[in-house]
């Protein structure tokens, strides 16, 4: 006797779960690796701003940077170590970075925060790039930290237990 036929509901369930398994699987495999492209692109761009275009940093920029560039070391190490406890070291940088940039970002775009005092050299209120209206240099290291950050919380939330 032949077995019956699955119904089309039962069919696109199983495919949208196949669907959703290859994801995942894509997913965690290459989170970490998206999220170190993320760190070296962010860490060229601020040195090519500042070294090759001559754009000082303002002392925000700066908190920036220090939260960024050990990131583009972590990721890699945590990769080739293949350290599945690489979203603790990451993480705790990457947020605050979301938190310096977007309060940089919002301090050049709105009237929302008084410009701090800047001791010396650039005041944090310089707009170097606008592209679009709304893309600055603290909008691009927002991006960046954000990108880190999720491809982090992706890693860490859909990594198989680990085998003991």
């Amino acid at each position: 006797m032949e077995t019956p036929l699955s119904s089309p509901g039962q069919a696109e369930e199983q495919l949208a779960a196949s669907w959703v398994d290859s994801l995942n699987d894509t997913l965690v495999g290459s989170a970490r690796h998206i999220a170190l492209l993320a760190a070296w692109v962010a860490t060229c761009g601020s040195l090519f701003f500042s070294e090759v275009l001559g754009w000082v940093p303002c002392l925000l920029c700066w908190y920036q940077r220090i939260l960024m560039y050990p990131l583009a070391v972590i990721l890699a190490v945590g990769i080739l170590r293949r350290d599945r406890g690489l979203a603790a070291y990451v993480l705790p940088l990457s947020l605050t970075g979301i938190g310096v940039s977007l309060y940089h970002y919002l301090l050049i775009k709105t009237d929302w925060f008084p410009p701090p005092a800047c001791i010396s050299g650039v005041p944090c209120t310089v707009d170097y790039l606008n592209w679009l209206g709304f893309v600055n240099i603290p909008f691009l290291a927002l991006t960046a930290f954000v990108i880190i950050s999720i491809m982090m919380f992706s890693y860490a939330w859909l990594l198989p237990p680990a085998a003991d």
